[in-house]
């Protein structure tokens, strides 16, 4: 079984390929990433995408909780999104920021402003499209799992956004210097 491939390794920041056929092969490349999601448990993901298993294609799996089973996302694009509020937005309807982490960069955490629902393209494993909102929880996977794909990883969003970093150390997080 593949291992989950960390930074500063350069598949990491180099977009994916499309995804011509959706045969055998593709199929069991998403079996092997459920696998190895379900396997990872600290720290514990919610998405894998193919790069971060070595493998420069646009498929990416999602498994919000433990009681859902993991969904496979091929050739999947944003379309549109619902943008965040300004922040003069009163504090109940503006968006909370949950720290976000990545299996390729593991016990580093930052807050990521993302939207709160997207418009997404995508098709699963029987070669069927889906166009869909997605919302919540749902819809920040999806566009973390989609940086990936573009060779993005969050730690960049966090950058640009001025965010802070943090790393768990012995169960707490410590503020970063850099």
């Amino acid at each position: 079984m593949r291992k989950i491939i960390h930074v500063p390794h350069e598949v990491l920041t180099t977009p994916s390929k499309s995804v011509d056929t959706i045969d055998h092969a593709v199929v069991d490349l998403v079996k092997e990433m459920e696998k190895i999601l379900a396997a990872q448990v600290d720290p514990q993901g919610v998405g894998l995408a193919a790069p971060q298993i070595g493998v420069g294609l646009r498929i990416f799996i999602a498994k919000p909780s433990k009681n859902k089973r993991a969904e496979a996302y091929i050739n999947p694009k944003i379309l549109e999104s619902i943008p965040l509020p300004d922040e003069t937005t009163d504090d109940k309807k503006r968006k909370s920021h949950r720290l976000e982490g990545c299996l390729s960069i593991p016990f580093i955490w930052s807050p990521v402003k993302r939207p709160s629902a997207v418009k997404v393209e995508y098709q699963d494993l029987n070669r069927k499209k889906h166009t869909k909102w997605m919302k919540g929880f749902m819809a920040v996977i999806f566009q973390h799992e989609v940086d990936h794909l573009m060779g993005i990883l969050f730690t960049q969003r966090a950058l640009e956004q001025k965010a802070t970093l943090y790393e768990e150390k012995n169960g707490k997080l410590e503020k970063m210097d850099y």
